[in-house]
């Protein structure tokens, strides 16, 4: 997820896709802003997709080490997480690879977040 604002940045810079008129005056006064970049968008999207499911997974992951779960499927549920976004980063805006290879890794994440929620509430409640 830290790696996507970098990304985002050379993106813009290797296509010449600045968003801001600051920006663009920076390089040439002849540049316009740019919005409609569709490797710069795609870029955004991954980044905007990461930060709609990494952080609230943050939270859920700490809620649901307050469980005591057992900590070898905790481990495991983690790791099946960061090597899911990982991967559904990767297919999604560096080595854009067709669908469902993107589907398949967001669900290898969704799924044992759905799960740490569950076993968070069913302890809780």
């Amino acid at each position: 997820m830290l790696l996507m604002t970098p990304f985002t940045s050379i993106t813009r810079v290797r296509k010449m896709a600045f968003a801001n008129p600051e920006d663009t005056n920076a390089i040439s006064r002849k540049l316009k802003p740019k919005l409609d970049d569709p490797d710069v968008e795609r870029v955004r999207r991954a980044h905007l997709n990461d930060l709609e499911n990494i952080l609230p997974f943050f939270v859920v992951g700490f809620l649901y080490l307050l469980t005591d779960p057992v900590p070898f499927l905790a481990i495991n549920l983690f790791r099946l997480v960061a090597v899911s976004r990982i991967v559904h980063t990767l297919v999604y805006a560096v080595f854009v690879v067709p669908q469902p290879a993107r589907f398949l890794a967001y669900m290898g994440a969704m799924g044992p977040t759905a799960y740490m929620a569950f076993q968070t509430l069913l302890h809780f409640l």
